[in-house]
């Protein structure tokens, strides 16, 4: 390494749950293979429906966020090799089941709508019987379905399908640290991390977005634009019943050990005195300390009028342990105090209320009326999980919910 260069912490991204290595690897079956505008789709038959002519009880689901193409054998083996073996259910019960992914999963949304789009209207073609389809995705995945449905209704074409479901997905925005993505832009050449921060996707699911031209935190103007665009499909597809699923809490208890305004990882040797703390509310807290030697500068990361998102119910990430991680195995001191904290608020996981303000944000869903979700029907986990983890607790109560 240069002594003028600082080390390549940037090749890592931030990765949901989902597409995580399973504690015990499973193999992939054999599957057909769709080739779909802006995406692809692997098609595995539901067991004793080996009609090669057609599709049986056929259920979609979307691939979530991350950079570059889908890898569709590590979503496979997230949905397949933990809790529980939610595929192999799905397949059980006579279920062909469609896993969709995506040229480039951080690619506008607007744009992999169109490979939904196309393997809705294929999955409808090739169906033999009178089910409705039951399409879906996990993450982001959920935001692009409805997007792809509620545009296929304004285009009055028959999309077959009777029930449309979100697992962990952010209907109202997501949260990544602020002081996390001005961090990706303060190393000092192109990276990975970077380019997933400032990519469509990114600038249209988070809540709050670092503009790293200008510096500046706020609703980033593709969320506006897409959010616009949602409401002029009317915001949510209307033939099939919505359902929601979170991996939070609906009880109002996120993380009690996050607690706001604290250190969550400290770096030195590498980028040293570089602080992340946690989200506080008030205005200019600092939220990250920024300092690297090459080339030489500092940077404070403040925020005003933000609730306390990192440590909120809802789908947890391990955003500075995976940023602990890369910087330990680079030659940095890290003294890492919070792992993981909430990505996906329970309460925008089911349509119910805005982030915006503390009380929404540790609302207790539970004791709220159903009604005032913009969903037909949810269910939050009894206990804070990862963001889009499949557990048994969650998967069965979709599986119960599947159109006959």
């Amino acid at each position: 390494m240069s002594e003028t260069a600082e080390p390549n912490v940037g090749t890592f991204t931030l990765g949901a749950a989902v597409t995580n290595q399973p504690p015990k690897p499973v193999s992939v079956p054999e599957h057909r293979d769709w080739t779909l505008p802006n995406g692809f789709a692997w098609v595995f038959p539901g067991e004793r429906n080996h009609n090669p002519e057609g599709l049986v009880r056929p259920v979609i689901m979307a691939d979530g966020f991350n950079l570059g193409r889908s890898e569709l054998d590590k979503l496979y083996q997230g949905l397949e090799g933990g809790e529980f073996p939610f595929i192999s259910e799905l397949r059980r019960r006579g279920r062909d089941v469609i896993l969709l992914g995506f040229e480039e999963r951080s690619a506008s949304i607007l744009d992999n709508a169109e490979a939904v789009m196309a393997a809705v209207m294929q999955a409808g073609g090739e169906q033999l019987g009178n089910a409705r389809l039951a399409v879906g995705g996990f993450s982001m995945g959920g935001i692009v379905t409805r997007y792809a449905l509620a545009k296929l209704e304004l285009q009055r074409m028959d999309h077959r399908v009777g029930l449309y479901f979100s697992y962990d997905s952010p209907h109202r925005g997501a949260s990544i640290p602020v002081g996390v993505q001005a961090f990706s832009h303060f190393i000092p050449f192109p990276n990975d991390f970077a380019r997933q921060m400032d990519s469509p996707a990114a600038r249209q699911m988070l809540w709050r977005h670092y503009d790293k031209d200008t510096g500046k935190i706020g609703v980033a103007p593709e969320r506006t634009e897409f959010l616009a665009a949602l409401e002029r499909l009317g915001n949510w597809p209307r033939v099939p019943r919505l359902i929601g699923l979170a991996n939070g809490r609906g009880d109002g208890i996120g993380l009690p050990e996050v607690k706001p305004g604290e250190v969550a990882l400290r770096v030195d040797a590498i980028y040293p005195g570089t602080t992340f703390y946690t989200q506080a509310q008030g205005d200019d807290v600092t939220v990250a300390y920024l300092n690297r030697k090459f080339p030489k500068a500092d940077k404070t990361i403040t925020t005003s009028g933000f609730p306390e998102l990192d440590g909120a119910p809802g789908g947890t990430l391990h955003t500075y342990k995976i940023l602990a991680d890369t910087l330990e195995k680079l030659g940095g001191t890290v003294d890492l105090r919070h792992e993981e904290i909430c990505f996906v608020p329970s309460v925008s996981a089911v349509a119910i209320r805005d982030v915006e303000k503390q009380a929404d944000l540790y609302a207790k869903v539970d004791a709220l009326s159903p009604d005032e979700s913009e969903l037909d029907d949810f269910i939050l986990s009894s206990t804070t999980t990862p963001h889009t983890g499949i557990t048994e607790e969650l998967c069965t109560w979709l599986l119960d919910r599947l159109p006959d």
